[in-house]
């Protein structure tokens, strides 16, 4: 319980205790990344006071061989979303995943914002998000000790990003993941509630609106699993295309599950295995 009350706690205290807009300062830094999210995880930027965003997330299934078509033509898994800028500063988000039939709320904020005169060296947001899964009651465990809370998983994020001249940007970001409800398979086996992570990714705009992109997760608790079951680090590499009102971006991942906690937590491609997936994000600005 001490556990799900520290992440509720930054959830809901650290957005109104930085809330107050700045009316003067240096001049901030812009286009530390071109999208809300790198590749699968959250960046600092978010819409413009009154900007919306239409978020469309495809995933294909593990690339194969020719009898799937290396992946796009097994299952795939997809989000749609929607994000607004309440203000410069805060975001609300709302979204639907197909696997898992997620719905999710998420919230950013940006705490600290890089200046040009070096003032403010980094970018500093908080991300959270508070997901529903809404699969059948017997998902959850026997029929008699079910409850709804059981469907709900917690998700928030400290994002520290700095971009380095005109061309390249760099994000670290510790997190932490709290699930209501996971698989226990004996009184030894099972996974862990309350979960520790840490991210780093970057962005390199190699020639006009042209950026590679790579980053990568890894799940710092330890799950009462074997070594071979215990769940998989995240690494994706993409290219990005960005305008004005949309980034599209292309990639290879080991991971599809697209909601941050689920990626963290209940990943099983392993990379020594060679076993990727080919998705896309796009971002529609408006």
């Amino acid at each position: 319980m001490k556990k799900i009350l520290i992440i509720l706690s930054l959830s809901l205290i650290l957005v109104p205790v930085f809330s107050q807009e700045e009316t003067a300062g240096p001049e901030l830094v812009t286009n530390t990344f071109n999208a809300a999210t790198l590749i699968e995880n959250q960046t600092v930027v978010s819409p413009y006071k009154g900007g919306l965003e239409l978020m469309i997330h495809h995933r294909f299934s593990l690339i194969e061989d020719i009898k799937n078509l290396y992946g796009i033509y097994g299952a795939a898994n997809t989000r749609l979303g929607l994000n607004y800028g309440i203000s410069d500063r805060i975001m609300l988000g709302a979204g639907t995943t197909k696997d898992y039939k997620l719905q999710d709320i998420q919230w950013k904020y940006a705490i600290l914002r890089q200046t040009a005169d070096n003032s403010m060296p980094v970018s500093l947001s908080y991300y959270g998000n508070m997901v529903i899964d809404a699969r059948a009651d017997e998902n959850f465990g026997p029929e008699e000790s079910y409850k709804f809370m059981h469907r709900l998983s917690y998700f928030t994020q400290l994002i520290i990003a700095r971009k380095f001249g005109e061309k390249l940007s760099l994000q670290v970001a510790p997190s932490a993941a709290y699930f209501n409800s996971v698989p226990i398979y004996s009184d030894t086996t099972g996974y862990k509630n309350f979960n520790l992570g840490i991210h780093a990714g970057g962005r390199y705009n190699f020639v006009g609106n042209h950026s590679i992109m790579l980053e990568y997760d890894q799940l710092l608790t330890k799950q009462d699993l074997s070594d071979e079951d215990h769940p998989k680090p995240n690494l994706a590499l993409g290219w990005e295309i960005n305008t004005p009102t949309h980034a599209f971006q292309l990639f290879v991942t080991n991971y599809s599950n697209i909601i941050n906690q689920y990626n963290l937590l209940y990943n099983t491609n392993d990379l020594t295995d060679w076993e990727f997936l080919v998705g896309f994000n796009i971002t529609v600005r408006f």
